[in-house]
């Protein structure tokens, strides 16, 4: 089958993003430092990250949420109303922080764009995707956008089926195995993995072994040359 369609990851694919929740967590550790020591406050925020999924689902809303529940747990109800406040604000600071593209990001959908229907298959918070999307200046490059609470085999296929692709005549690029590469394989699609510095402990996942249709680059530069090569 003749690959029509490239789908691309948004969050640290195209933008940065794992890092300001990195740095939000920093500041989170430190206003608890009194409480409990960083690892311990690691660990725990990330039990409730993880147990709350369900509830809030991916983005900025669900992981402020989960770092007030977190205070309130490790203080044993004692923690300060300031610092409630203090993670409500970074939070809020989270979701108004500019758009930082990754480097060739532009290039590489404009690119793709010239040759084949390109698709932004990203998740997370409604309003937060769609504003970042804006900030970016790529949204006019994308014939579809696809905003999802998660990124599982069934929903890709439901994504192709909706703009008309075969599953084999579909590519997702992005930097997480777990919800870019795996399920699109599955669904028998193509899966570039294009690793990022910070991966979310929720994200990681081992690369998948003999898959055919599976490839790594080191950073989108060299996605024009695959999809050539692909034909």
């Amino acid at each position: 089958m003749t690959l029509t369609t490239i789908g691309f990851d948004a969050d640290d694919t195209l933008w940065q993003n794992e890092a300001f929740f990195r740095l939000t967590q920093e500041r989170f550790t430190a206003l608890l430092a009194d409480h409990a020591a960083p690892d311990h406050l690691h660990d725990r925020l990330l039990a409730a990250e993880r147990r709350n999924l369900g509830h809030y689902g991916f983005g900025v809303k669900g992981f402020t949420l989960s770092m007030i529940e977190t205070a309130i747990e490790v203080t044993e109800g004692r923690v300060p109303a300031s610092v409630i406040a203090e993670l409500v604000a970074a939070g809020r600071e989270m979701l108004e922080h500019p758009i930082e593209l990754l480097p060739h990001a532009r290039a590489a959908v404009e690119a793709a764009a010239a040759s084949h229907r390109v698709l932004l298959i990203t998740k997370g918070d409604l309003l937060d995707q769609e504003r970042k999307l804006a900030q970016s200046g790529l949204g006019d490059l994308f014939h579809g956008v696809e905003i999802v609470s998660d990124k599982t085999a069934p929903v890709y296929a439901r994504i192709f089926a909706r703009h008309g692709v075969a599953p084999d005549q579909a590519m997702m690029v992005g930097n997480s195995l777990k919800s870019d590469v795996l399920p699109v394989l599955e669904v028998g699609g193509w899966g570039v993995h294009v690793p990022h510095g910070l991966t979310w402990a929720l994200e990681q996942a081992d690369p998948p072994e003999g898959a055919a249709r599976f490839r790594i680059l080191p950073d989108l530069s060299g996605l024009p040359d695959l999809v050539a090569a692909l034909g």
